[in-house]
């Protein structure tokens, strides 16, 4: 069941783009316009031409699909959107990269009881019209069931949730897995992501259900530590704080890697602090923290270099070229086999 993570080396995320929303639009009258709505380009061939010369050969494609699907009960997704996903998909997919396919920023999924059924329908509409798109795509499309599903604005969004919380994740988790494996062709064998709540790293990965299903991936959100790469007001020196990242990769160790589930690390980074060196230095030593327990990480990027943001821009999109060359260093030399 490890095997897939061996073929992985390292990979990126790609943010703010397909994943980005505008409610006053619709795919079919601009097709542009939905995925440049949160300032990134439209992704390019050429882009991810640039990701796997890199060396990053797994492609993670954030969608939200909010917006761009129908009413119960067919909840159809529109065809124009589909087109368009599909294209990005076959960007990676037909270089023989590994392309991940998610859901992302939904509305409808939130984790409490009263909304369970409802979530669970959806899931099943959704990823029963993406199964039969993709049923002829190898090992190589992987599937990535939902992305953060959370309590959103309340104080458990983000603190590891609440036993309300983890059974419904759990339970739409387990509708999109029946949902895939009930489609033909590929999707009777490939490998599909399932998060824990919030796609917590703490608290939300110790009450993850596996499915009963050998092909089944743990997709987990890291960010360690905290006040070094995803806080904005945080220190812009590492000072080579390993404490959280090695109880991180024990933990996932022991929960899981150990006991033959792989995991996927699907967003993790240090935002840009004017701190190159120390972001090179961490993210070498994050990713061979991650690969001694076989583990893959991709990258977030979402397009973001400046202001007061999350910046977590690597590549930039015009004119596909790296902006911060040690750090693509240090991913290479930390994910090295």
């Amino acid at each position: 069941m490890q095997d897939i993570i061996k073929s992985l080396r390292a990979g990126i995320s790609i943010g703010n783009t397909l994943d980005a929303f505008d409610k006053s639009i619709k795919i079919s009258d601009a097709p542009d316009k939905t995925e440049t709505s949160w300032g990134n380009p439209v992704i390019t061939q050429e882009l991810v031409d640039a990701y796997i010369e890199a060396g990053l050969n797994v492609i993670r494609i954030p969608v939200t699909w909010t917006g761009h699907f129908g009413d119960a009960p067919d909840y159809t997704i529109e065809e124009a959107w589909l087109k368009r996903i599909k294209e990005v998909v076959d960007y990676a997919y037909k270089r023989g990269a590994y392309a991940i396919l998610n859901l992302h920023h939904e509305n409808w999924n939130y984790p409490y009881y009263e909304n369970e059924e409802r979530a669970c329908i959806i899931m099943t509409a959704l990823w029963s019209q993406l199964a039969a798109e993709f049923a002829a795509y190898d090992e190589h499309l992987i599937f990535e069931g939902q992305n953060e599903p959370r309590k959103v604005g309340t104080p458990l969004e983000w603190n590891g949730g609440d036993e309300e919380g983890w059974a419904v994740v759990n339970s739409t988790n387990a509708a999109f897995v029946n949902t895939v494996r009930q489609g033909t062709g590929y999707n009777k064998s490939r490998y599909l992501m399932i998060p824990g709540y919030a796609a917590n790293c703490t608290e939300g990965i110790k009450h993850i259900e596996i499915p009963e299903d050998d092909r089944v991936i743990v997709s987990v959100h890291a960010y360690e530590p905290y006040d070094f790469a995803l806080n904005t007001e945080g220190r812009a020196q590492w000072n080579h704080d390993t404490e959280k990242i090695d109880s991180l990769m024990d933990e996932l160790y022991n929960r899981f890697t150990k006991n033959n589930i792989p995991v996927i690390i699907g967003e993790f980074g240090a935002m840009n602090k004017d701190n190159e060196d120390d972001r090179a230095a961490w993210v070498e030593y994050y990713l061979k923290a991650a690969k001694k327990v076989g583990i893959c990480c991709l990258w977030w990027d979402n397009g973001l270099f400046d202001g007061d943001g999350e910046r977590f821009g690597l590549f930039d999109r015009y004119t596909y070229k790296c902006r911060y060359l040690k750090v693509l260093n240090g991913i290479e030399s930390g994910s090295r086999t």
